[in-house]
């Protein structure tokens, strides 16, 4: 029997619900695994993770839209192949193309998970399009991304834009030319004292480039901050989820526990019936029992 793809079918049939019911059929699975054998299979799948929303939107748009899913998978291997070759024409071609893209897929996942009744909020929107953006810059997140199992969001590498620092500088080719005497070398004139003017420019140029310099450092450590601060979100967000779930099963089985109350009391009720009416009927039988018993003592001859 092969383990891996009893699993394989389980995974795919856990990605595909609705985070909510995710727990309930997974722990099922793999008590039915546990039941038929097979222990490697149910520790596998009890160890499946519930996927967040953002994870469940990515997962939605993969498994409805496979033509979309192909043409966004090309367009990320393009653009890492125009990095590799620095070809800064294509690059900024393939980035445009690459923010347009994304961002209809974004809304698509959006509105796929709506349909199933998951609402999407902006932070989770936001993670659906950093999923996205992992998928173009890593193949490696675009094979995870692909396969319909996200259990939580990607995040792209750092600095991935689509685009290089500057665009790269092509070689000239070389122009054959006839070399003329050489012409005797000026003198070189004296160069002339900065103004203060100048010297103004100069000093407010350094000044904002170092202001420019702190900026850029603040900014990349409160974009780490908020990184930071989108996983916590996302775990937080996990929890809330298991707890969502836990609560739900333990809702349906104190419903199922008072279902049974019920009918224990109206099965207690019936009985008490029942032993109430037998009561009655050994009474009366033992009564006309002991009467009959006193007319036949008083019968002539029954002393004999």
């Amino acid at each position: 029997m092969d383990v891996d793809a009893d699993v394989d079918a389980v995974a795919d049939e856990l990605y595909g619900l609705v985070p909510a019911r995710f727990t309930e059929v997974r722990d099922e699975r793999a008590a039915k695994a546990r039941k038929d054998g097979q222990a490697q299979a149910a520790r596998a799948i009890a160890g499946l993770r519930r996927p967040t929303r953002a994870a469940f939107a990515s997962n939605l748009l993969v498994r409805r839209r496979p033509k979309e899913v192909a043409a966004f998978l090309e367009l990320g291997a393009a653009l890492r192949r125009a990095h590799r070759s620095l070809d800064g024409t294509q690059l900024k071609d393939l980035s445009h193309q690459r923010h347009v893209v994304v961002a209809a897929l974004a809304r698509t996942a959006r509105q796929l998970a709506e349909e199933e009744g998951q609402a999407v909020s902006e932070s989770v929107a936001h993670e659906v399009e950093q999923t996205l953006h992992a998928a173009l810059a890593d193949p490696d997140a675009a094979e995870q991304w692909s396969s319909g199992r996200l259990a939580t969001a990607l995040t792209p590498p750092v600095g991935f834009t689509g685009l290089p620092a500057t665009a790269p500088v092509r070689p000239q080719p070389a122009v054959t030319r006839t070399e003329a005497p050489p012409k005797p070398k000026p003198k070189p004139k004296p160069k002339p004292k900065p103004s203060r003017a100048a010297e103004q420019r100069r000093a407010r140029h350094e000044q904002a480039r170092r202001k420019a310099e702190e900026t850029g450092a603040e900014a990349t450590a409160r974009e780490a901050e908020l990184r930071e601060a989108e996983r916590g979100q996302r775990d937080h967000e996990q929890a809330l989820a298991e707890a969502d779930a836990r609560v739900a099963e333990l809702e349906r089985q104190l419903r199922g526990a008072r279902t049974g109350r019920t009918e224990a009391r109206r099965a207690l009720a019936e009985a008490t019936g029942r032993v109430r009416d037998a009561a009655r009927a050994a009474g009366a039988a033992r009564h006309n029992a002991d009467a009959a018993a006193d007319r036949l003592a008083e019968l002539p001859g029954a002393q004999e």
